[in-house]
């Protein structure tokens, strides 16, 4: 089944290390909740949370993340692990995510996808647009 959905993500922390192996080479941890902005409901209800942890490895503004998220709904969540590349010129990221673990009605779901994550109109404000295939 294919599933396309847009979230508002919110930065609730971050922590950042220059490495000083060479200019504007930084590392990041991030943590963010989102809620949906465009989310159809499906077997297992409405939408409850999202929470998620990424990993920057950035040399000026442009590098590799990497992460995991969960995603909470009524009856049921998902695990995903994600891995995507930050253009510094247009702040994009882009990626791929995949499901490793379902629980609840979604205990036997499979899947993946890809995302695009662009800055949001408040500071600390992420628009995550995720487009995909699940099976249960």
């Amino acid at each position: 089944m294919k599933r396309k959905a847009s979230y508002r993500l919110m930065v609730t922390r971050r922590e950042m290390l220059y490495v000083h192996d060479e200019f504007d080479h930084s590392l990041m941890l991030v943590e963010m909740e989102g809620e949906p902005i465009e989310y159809q409901a499906g077997v297992a209800g409405d939408f409850v949370a999202r929470r998620s942890v990424t990993y920057h490895d950035r040399t000026k503004g442009s590098g590799k993340m990497e992460g995991y998220a969960t995603t909470i709904f009524q009856d049921g969540a998902i695990c995903s692990k994600f891995e995507g590349h930050r253009d510094g010129a247009t702040k994009l990221t882009k990626g791929t995510w995949k499901v490793y673990k379902g629980m609840g009605k979604l205990s036997s779901i499979t899947g993946s996808g890809e995302f695009t994550v662009k800055s949001g109109e408040k500071d600390r404000e992420y628009i995550l647009d995720i487009t995909g295939d699940y099976e249960l």
